[in-house]
């Protein structure tokens, strides 16, 4: 039997309230930039020892500023892909502290959007 709480509020479970364990730290970058061939894409280290790696048609970029981009509250990998004339491209950025194996996911899609013409 349910019984409707007598008070405003949220009804839950103890171990719905549960702490978890969450991935925290940047971890490994090479489980994203391994991900690049040279077959295909450019890569420089520069520096300051940022990484940017870019598409041969230069229509995809990936830059890793392990120590935050210059001019940025802290970011640390920017990933974009330019439009053409008639789609717009995008651009996405996490910061220093965002696991890498979460922008490797997020590399790994983008790359399977794409295709050769």
């Amino acid at each position: 039997m349910t019984v409707a709480p007598a008070g405003l509020g949220l009804s839950t479970t103890i171990d719905a309230l549960r702490l978890h364990d969450w991935r925290l730290g940047p971890g490994q970058p090479t489980l994203v930039t391994d991900q690049f061939s040279a077959a295909d894409f450019h890569l420089i280290v520069d520096d300051r020892a940022d990484v940017h790696i870019s598409s041969k048609d230069g229509r995809f970029y990936l830059g890793r500023f392990p120590n935050g981009r210059s001019g940025t509250d802290g970011e640390g990998w920017a990933i974009a892909v330019a439009g053409t004339g008639g789609v717009p491209g995008y651009r996405m950025t996490f910061d220093t502290e965002t696991p890498a194996d979460i922008v490797a996911a997020a590399v790994a899609r983008v790359l399977a959007t794409s295709h050769r013409v």
